[in-house]
């Protein structure tokens, strides 16, 4: 095993007061741009100035260098489904798949209601998927296009979903989260989820208040003639029927049944293709740009998975919803992604994250703040390590230990990996689930997490908890004959 030296706080501060203050930077300076090359410099300068730091301090480049490749490799699965998703945005888009769920979608959302639904839809949805990510790219891409032809601002629209996302995920049985966080703490699933349920819960509601007041305050201008247009424009563009839902009905069946994410989404991508060359052959023509049948649907297929697809119809404000990037227009976030995980990897290679989150544990002394310190962490590993997964396996290894030793029962822990580790992620812009959805969603980290509020809101509700000693639950002394330590409130 490969002996880390010493390192000192300074070390480890320093490149990530380095890294804030060229994020900060690149957002006065290049504004909305910042995804487009900016951050991901100032990830790797930051990367490069820990590695000085460790090399100085005796740590072999060979060994930084490994770890980052380790680090990187990591995160691949994440970068593949980001691409398939991708192709899979551009084929429903080929195939009619999304312009159908949004002209059903206005005719049946009241603008009044329709935030509180977008909740509630991708809160269902990502319950019975188990993934955020497979909502956010199919049915938050089509409650997307409704909000913004109801007049809604799309981060706002964005918040909506992401909040609803993550609701099921962190709560869903099939969430990869939500079976890690109680391996990690040494907790049962089911124990879990429900103990969950108590700062949840409360955190919805008051997520769901928020949105309902929300649309409520929205305009009340006649919507009515706009959202009469862009039925036209879709209709008169695409076959509209009923039968081009069976793609997503048969995705989310795909995924409940278990099937693996990535064999799950090129299924529904290749499905979609299927379904563009039976419903909307003009659309194909269209695309294709050839004579030849068979070349234009090849043409148009790959140009859907690979390329940026526009439907042309007569209404401009339509037109800038029928647009898609394909797995291209996914470069940007894998650049970001293997950004963030150099940065994380060479953090980890010196020892440096360790460090700074031990360093604070002695500061925890009463359960709120240990519960307190442990979001923290959580979060930080968010910001640093730039995944999610870390941010719930590393404080979760790193606090089991503490929790137990103050006979506070796991599923304390658990919850708290997941308040503040699942649902923050989304929130951080070069974090692997943050630069996703802005990519998926086209619209930047920065501008919907201001009203991701079930995100902000849940760290706070667990922390608030913990600090009122509400549902708190501790470890029974072992009594005669009963060895197991068992869980009460």
């Amino acid at each position: 095993m490969h002996e880390i030296p010493k390192a000192k706080i300074w070390q480890a501060i320093i490149p990530i007061v380095f890294l804030v203050i060229l994020l900060t930077l690149n957002v006065q300076i290049f504004g909305d741009s910042t995804l487009a090359g900016p951050n991901q410099i100032a990830l790797i300068l930051a990367a490069g100035l820990a590695a000085v730091f460790a090399c100085t301090a005796g740590l072999s480049w060979e060994y930084i260098r490994r770890k980052i490749v380790e680090s990187i490799g990591s995160s691949m699965a994440s970068i593949l489904i980001l691409f398939v998703i991708g192709s899979l945005s551009g084929t429903w888009m080929l195939s009619g798949v999304v312009p159908v769920m949004i002209y059903y979608g206005l005719q049946i959302l009241n603008p009044s209601i329709f935030l509180v639904a977008a909740v509630i839809i991708s809160s269902v949805t990502s319950l019975v998927t188990g993934s955020s990510w497979s909502t956010v790219a199919t049915i938050g891409i089509a409650l997307l296009g409704i909000g913004q032809a109801l007049g809604f601002n799309e981060a706002v629209v964005a918040g909506a979903i992401i909040s609803g996302a993550y609701f099921g995920d962190k709560i869903s049985p099939l969430s990869d989260t939500t079976n890690l966080a109680p391996a990690m703490a040494g907790t049962d699933l089911f124990t879990h989820v429900k103990y969950m349920l108590f700062t949840t819960v409360p955190t919805m509601i008051l997520t769901l208040i928020i949105f309902f007041v929300i649309g409520l305050l929205h305009p009340a201008s006649d919507h009515q003639s706009g959202v009469d247009a862009a039925l036209l424009a879709i209709s008169s563009s695409f076959v509209i029927t009923p039968w081009l839902l069976l793609v997503p009905v048969i995705l989310f069946v795909l995924i409940i049944k278990k099937v693996a994410p990535i064999p799950a989404l090129m299924a529904g991508t290749l499905i979609g293709g299927v379904f563009a060359l039976i419903f909307q052959p003009q659309i194909v023509a269209q695309i294709g740009a050839s004579p030849d049948v068979f070349k234009a649907s090849y043409v148009a297929f790959a140009k859907a998975m690979f390329g940026e697809i526009s439907i042309h119809t007569s209404n401009q404000a339509v037109n800038e919803l029928l647009h898609t990037r394909g797995m291209s227009g996914m470069l940007n976030t894998v650049w970001l992604i293997i950004s963030a995980m150099v940065f994380g990897g060479v953090m980890e290679a010196a020892g440096y994250l360790r460090l700074i989150t031990m360093s604070i544990i002695g500061w925890a002394q009463s359960t709120g703040s240990l519960v307190a310190t442990t979001a923290a962490t959580c979060i930080f590993f968010n910001l640093t390590a730039s995944d999610q997964y870390l941010s719930i396996v590393v404080p979760g290894r790193m606090f089991a230990s503490t929790f137990r030793e103050r006979k506070l029962a796991p599923e304390l822990l658990s919850r708290t990996l997941e308040d503040a580790g699942t649902v923050t992620s989304a929130l951080v812009p070069w974090n692997t689930c943050g630069a996703t959805q802005a990519s998926v969603l086209g619209v930047s980290t920065l501008a919907y997490a201001p009203y991701a509020f079930f995100n902000i809101i849940s760290p706070f509700m667990t922390i608030a908890f913990a600090y009122l000693n509400i549902k708190i639950r501790h470890l029974q002394e072992p009594s005669v004959g009963n060895e197991n330590n068992t869980p009460n409130d």
